[in-house]
């Protein structure tokens, strides 16, 4: 007797206004013990005041698979591109940011 598998389909619609996307050159992570709170911010030079431009809240599990995703993507980049040289990155104080922790 053959087994038939289930080839369920995913149909993932992308309206225009987020297919855009949103700019961010700096991200913010809390966690609490059942998420995890991405904030994405942008910074603009010699401008004194940064905006938190879209948040994203994930399950511990949904980071841990999220963090292999990029890592495995990173990884393909630099075979095809070369090493990413990172710079140094601006020394922002936490006390900066009026992010609230993560709760549950």
């Amino acid at each position: 007797m053959e087994e038939k598998k289930d080839n369920k389909q995913l149909n993932i619609e992308l309206p225009e206004e987020v297919a855009e996307g949103t700019y961010a050159n700096l991200a913010v992570i809390a966690h609490s013990h059942t998420e995890f709170v991405l904030d994405f911010i942008r910074i603009v030079p010699n401008v004194p005041k940064a905006k938190v431009k879209s948040r994203v809240i994930l399950t511990p599990q949904h980071a841990k698979r999220m963090l292999r995703a990029l890592n495995e993507n990173i990884r393909r980049y630099e075979e095809q591109f070369g090493t990413i040289q990172e710079a140094n990155a601006p020394n922002i104080p936490p006390s900066a940011f009026n992010t609230p922790k993560a709760e549950a």
